[in-house]
């Protein structure tokens, strides 16, 4: 989807990988322009140049591309908080909010069934 003149400088880390999505989803820099209800030379500078964006099109971007934000700005992996999900994380996210001593003798329950549990699977 190379069209238009060619930029006169490197592009910035962001630019590229603002570049490399939207040739992938297979948009011009109009189309993008529009969706995004910005100027056409406002989305060029961002693929163009090494400037600020707020985070509102940060985001909006990620959505009409169709990528992960964290991919455009550059984060190595996902963003993400590793553990438990759903009820298990939020009831451990209170216990963390406890006294260390009540902490320990949770944590010790739970360790103690998963050790039951482990040797009900053995036998």
């Amino acid at each position: 989807m190379n069209t238009g003149r060619p930029s006169k400088s490197d592009r910035s880390a962001f630019g590229q990988r603002l570049y490399e999505a939207r040739e992938l989803k297979g948009l011009s820099l109009r189309q993008v322009a529009e969706a995004l209800e910005v100027p056409l030379n406002t989305y060029a500078n961002w693929e163009r140049r090494n400037i600020g964006i707020k985070p509102d099109y940060l985001a909006a971007l990620a959505k009409i591309l169709e990528v992960p934000a964290e991919q455009l700005i550059g984060a190595a992996t996902p963003l993400k908080k590793d553990g438990p999900t759903g009820r298990a994380r939020k009831l451990f996210e209170e216990v963390s909010k406890l006294p260390r001593s009540q902490q320990q003798r949770i944590l010790a329950m739970v360790e103690d069934m998963l050790i039951a549990q482990e040797a009900k699977k053995a036998s």
